[in-house]
């Protein structure tokens, strides 16, 4: 087996194993996953000891990978996060740089990285079921609380616009929405880190319920990821401290898309909004 020779080529090969894993493996692949920047200077000691395993539990799970010891991961983790470092700097002298490259320049480099790193790694099978869920399922419900808030608005009006019985939560009192969930229906939640704990709560809330859930979010180790029926994940890494939800909102609206094909492809019906002159 080929070891990985980077971070990203590491995280694909995490992701892959993620079904077979189980215990300490699959706590020890859960934060690689989640915390590439503290795993860039976390020793093995703190590693094992935040994953609950022994120090040589952490070295030949290294080995599994094809790796030579936790060393070479933390030194792939350095790399990456070298490289978002980077970009950063760009920014911050972008405005001492005339176009193009500064920040434009940046921003253009990172979003088309986020883009084809969330499209290459797109499960089919998954994909499909998310689609099918979303399609056939007599009512769906989406959720996406505090900077996913947007994405799951756009992803809830353009469902509604080519099905019927779509419904946001989030607007009202959860709890009180929550108890319009009903077996059968399903669960579009959206939750990128920092994961907003609503988010999270009421997909396991569905999902006890017995309402299958499709998770959008940024990586396996992500909460919503063990309670869905079908998580699909994007890349947010932006060129300063905060994420980027370029990739997320491309996804959510492939994945609208996707569902109004397997539906016929229908039509949005704006004729009371025409009548009522709602468009200029």
């Amino acid at each position: 087996m080929r070891a990985p020779g980077s971070y990203q080529e590491l995280a694909e090969l995490l992701r892959g194993r993620l079904p077979k894993l189980t215990g300490g493996q699959l706590r020890i692949a859960h934060l690689l996953l989640a915390d590439p920047e503290g795993t860039a200077y976390r020793g093995i000691a703190e590693a094992a000891r935040l994953m609950e395993v022994r120090e040589s539990s952490v070295a030949r799970f290294a080995n599994s990978l094809g790796l030579p010891g936790y060393p070479d991961i933390m030194e792939l983790c350095r790399a990456w996060v070298a490289e978002q470092a980077q970009l950063a700097r760009r920014t911050e002298q972008a405005g001492e740089v005339e176009s193009p490259g500064g920040l434009l320049s940046a921003v253009l480099e990172q979003e088309q990285a986020n883009l084809a790193r969330t499209f290459g790694r797109i499960d089919r099978p998954s994909w499909l079921r998310a689609v099918e869920l979303l399609a056939g399922a007599p009512r769906v419900h989406v959720i996406g609380l505090r900077e996913s808030r947007a994405v799951a608005g756009m992803a809830a009006q353009r469902l509604h616009e080519i099905r019927p019985a779509v419904h946001q939560l989030g607007r009202g009192s959860l709890p009180d929405e929550l108890t319009e969930l009903r077996e059968g229906e399903v669960l579009l939640a959206i939750s990128v880190r920092r994961y907003a704990a609503d988010t999270v709560r009421a997909a396991g809330y569905a999902s006890e319920t017995g309402l299958p859930v499709v998770a959008l979010t940024d990586n396996p180790a992500a909460p919503l990821a063990d309670t869905a029926d079908v998580a699909l994940y994007a890349e947010t890494s932006g060129v300063s401290h905060g994420r980027s939800l370029t990739a997320l909102t491309a996804l959510a609206q492939a994945l609208v898309t996707e569902v109004a094909i397997r539906l016929g492809d229908p039509k949005p019906d704006h004729a009371l909004l025409d009548a009522l002159r709602f468009y200029h």
